[in-house]
Parts: C-alpha cells; sequence; structure tokens
C-alpha cells in the first residue's frame, strides 16, 4: 500500500510559468546553466543552481551559493512571483513533446515507504550529490527537485484523473524548452480524499528518475 499526501504548493503566478519553467538542474553544467538565464531573471535555474548568480561561478557546494537561492525564492515569494495555496492540494501535471503526452500526479510521498521498499529502487546514488540536495533544501527550506515515480497501471486512478481534467480548466497552458506544460489543481477535499485512498491499492511505487527508464 503506497501513501500519498496532498500539500500547499509554492507555485508560479500564472503570468509568468512560461518564465520560470527551467530544466532539470542536474541536465547541464554549471557555465551553459548560466548561459541559459541570461535575460531571464525569473528562471527557476537560479534558485536550483545558485552559482550561476556569481560571475566567477564558485564551486556549487560553497555556503553562499545556497544562501544566494534562498534570498532569491525569498525575494519572489515576496514579489508573488510564487504564489502558495491556502489549502492541501493535489496536482496533476501533463507534459506534451513531439505530440506525445504524460500524466501524473503531483503528490507528497512517504519516507517510510521509501525505507519500506514500498518505493523501489533501481540504481545508487552518489553521496555528494546527496548531500548537495540536502543542503539545498536545509538552506532554502523548500524541495525543489520533485522526483519522478511511477506505478503499475489503475483504471481507478486514471479515470478520477481524467474526470477532473474533462470538468476543470488548467491553472497552466504554456510552452517552454519545446515541451507543452499543462497543470491541474486538485483541491476538492472528497477527490483527493478518492484518490489518497485508491493509492492505498497501489502496491509498489517505482522510482523513474535516473538513467534506466
Amino acid at each position: 500500500m503506497a501513501i500519498i499526501k496532498p500539500f500547499k504548493a509554492l507555485r508560479p503566478s500564472s503570468d509568468l510559468a512560461d518564465k520560470i519553467a527551467a530544466l532539470p538542474y542536474d541536465v547541464m553544467n554549471s557555465r551553459e546553466a548560466q548561459e541559459m538565464v541570461q535575460g531571464n531573471d525569473y528562471s527557476f535555474l537560479r534558485i536550483d543552481r545558485g552559482e550561476i548568480n556569481f560571475p566567477e561561478l564558485p564551486d556549487p557546494h560553497e555556503p553562499k551559493v545556497y544562501a544566494k537561492a534562498r534570498e532569491i525564492l525569498d525575494d519572489m515569494v515576496a514579489k508573488e512571483h510564487f504564489i502558495q495555496d491556502k489549502t492541501d492540494c493535489l496536482y496533476i501535471y501533463r507534459q506534451i513533446m513531439d505530440g506525445r503526452a504524460q500524466t501524473g500526479l503531483v503528490a507528497c510521498t512517504s519516507i517510510d515507504d521509501y525505507n519500506n521498499n514500498i518505493i523501489k529502487k533501481h540504481e545508487f546514488t552518489r553521496p555528494d550529490k546527496e548531500q548537495d540536495r540536502i543542503d539545498h533544501i536545509k538552506a532554502l527550506h523548500a524541495q525543489t527537485g520533485p522526483i519522478f515515480q511511477t506505478y503499475r497501471d489503475n483504471a481507478k486512478i486514471v479515470r478520477v484523473i481524467n474526470e477532473w481534467i474533462e470538468d476543470h480548466k488548467p491553472v497552466y497552458e504554456f510552452e517552454a524548452n519545446n515541451v507543452e506544460h499543462i497543470c491541474w489543481v486538485v483541491d476538492c477535499p472528497k477527490t483527493i480524499q478518492t484518490l489518497v485512498e485508491l493509492f492505498v491499492g497501489v502496491d509498489y511505487l517505482y522510482i523513474a528518475d535516473g538513467h534506466h527508464r
């Protein structure tokens, strides 16, 4: 049985979503990331890769790098470039690339499930990479890197998600990095509870991040 929980996401304001959207932090080096954000003060890479805010590109693990990322995040929150939902929600997120759509549910999953092998791992992670993200989370008081997980097809979950999509307008619909991004906020307590209960019937979640998908 898999545990998922809703949460109050800190998410982009609708008018800036396409400018804030960025590639994952670990698919480019520091210099490439610095070049990518030129002319865009809103790019999330400025938070995910704090070193790119310094002309000299310091060691990404220096305390000042994490402090700078926190400073930028706090400033964007203060200016309402990021907004936070008032109640715990789930989020349906669809990406479309080259005509192929992938739809998922953004939720909190359980550390206990990870430790108890309900969440299945497929590869080892490097301690230095782990420590970097730990330090980043501690400095920002935020989890900025969602983990991609999958599970065996479940018709009931698919039906609930599709019904929500059919009956509600997305809060985001834009293109960035050659990918169309569409997101719906699931804020109905009854629907949230239905999805939470349906995931109790899911035996395992599988981490799909990494090199073997």
